[in-house]
């Protein structure tokens, strides 16, 4: 059984108090569920989607009207088995899908946050999601599992809400952003920003929407997310639709049609104020900023059985980072699986066809169930 559902989690009198220090209230979460919850409320597996994700993982997006971004695992007899599992995705607040975030109603204005939307953290997201699984009235999660961003939120319960964790699977991930993430990311911001239809975030009642900066913020970020290899296998020097150069900008190359439509097709579905907030929280992610720069400190309570795997093409959040976390889990005497999948599909390899990735989760939320 599949439900989608806009829920109201806090109020104006009893907001969500965030980590910069301001409060958020009311707070809705969008959110879709596949499966049912059994009597015992103990099969429930929340995933939590990437940056530009969100919560029909394995539905049609309304939108796009394409299929969801993990519908390869998330499905009946799939790596995630709704026949056996009661499945949860929200879409974060600061997103764009129907959860509080800067495109949403101010109740102070009646208009559109904008930038008057408060900067939240992986935390505050975390917070929220919280709230979340107590209005559905349960006391611990199976597991909880994603990739990317995804996997920074899954870290942040693993150390924040420790006990209400039974499993948990972070998918090439990282425990802070380094540098060249942020600079990454700060390209696109910038991108943004310097569209005059911008309009410092008020763009909303206008005819007008930052569509050429959030694209190009896109292309940017989507060249992160492949690998030279795969991107030399799929496109090399290819010409697009022509045998010989333009001598113009127009796009020549097979590999700038394709980022040119995936800019484009992306800011039908995305919000760019959502983008603004969301890599700024990636940014300021750091599970060791609240127990003194130490990761054991960070995770000290943790009790969970966890399974970590990356990918040896990606480069954005690359082994080492993957690594740290494994070492560290093993230090806290953590039950820890690490897995490296050998692929020349990049950062993206978790929302692909990777079948070792595919059996790699099958094997540890089957195995896993079966001591519960």
């Amino acid at each position: 059984m599949e439900e989608n559902k806009i829920v109201e989690l806090s109020s104006k009198e009893r907001p969500l108090l965030l980590d910069c220090g301001k409060s958020l209230g009311p707070v809705k979460i969008a959110y879709t569920t596949y499966g049912n919850l059994n009597e015992q409320k103990s099969n429930a597996i929340l995933i939590c989607h990437a940056l530009t994700g969100d919560q029909y993982v394995a539905s049609q997006h309304p939108i796009t009207k394409k299929e969801g971004w993990w519908s390869n695992v998330v499905g009946p007899n799939k790596s995630i088995d709704t026949n056996k599992f009661f499945v949860i995705c929200p879409n974060i607040i600061g997103g764009c899908m129907g959860s509080t975030g800067p495109k949403e109603i101010d109740p102070l204005t009646q208009k559109e946050f904008g930038l008057n939307f408060p900067v939240i953290t992986i935390s505050d997201m975390v917070k929220a999601q919280k709230l979340l699984i107590d209005y559905l009235s349960i006391e611990k999660l199976f597991c909880v599992t994603g990739g990317s961003m995804g996997g920074m939120l899954v870290l942040e319960w693993l150390s924040k809400f420790p006990e209400y964790v039974h499993s948990a699977i972070p998918i090439a991930t990282s425990v802070n952003h380094s540098a060249q993430n942020i600079a990454l990311n700060e390209l696109a911001r910038q991108s943004i920003m310097a569209d005059p239809n911008w309009q410092s975030g008020n763009y909303y009642e206008t005819d007008n929407q930052p569509t050429k900066g959030l694209s190009v913020a896109r292309m940017a970020a989507h060249i992160s997310y492949l690998s030279k290899e795969s991107l030399h296998q799929k496109f090399g020097r290819n010409l697009q639709d022509k045998n010989e150069l333009d001598y113009s900008f127009k796009a020549d190359f097979q590999i700038e049609s394709y980022l040119r439509h995936q800019g484009i097709s992306f800011v039908d579905r995305f919000d760019a104020n959502s983008y603004l907030y969301i890599t700024r929280a990636m940014d300021y992610f750091d599970i060791t900023a609240n127990s003194n720069g130490s990761l054991i400190e960070a995770f000290k309570d943790t009790k969970s059985k966890v399974l970590c795997i990356s990918f040896t093409s990606d480069w954005l959040y690359p082994t080492s980072e993957n690594k740290k976390i494994v070492k560290t889990l093993n230090a806290l005497g953590i039950d820890v699986s690490f897995l490296e999948i050998e692929t020349e599909n990049g950062h993206d390899s978790f929302l692909l066809h990777e079948p070792e990735f595919f059996d790699a989760l099958n094997g540890f939320i089957s195995s896993t169930w079966r001591e519960l």
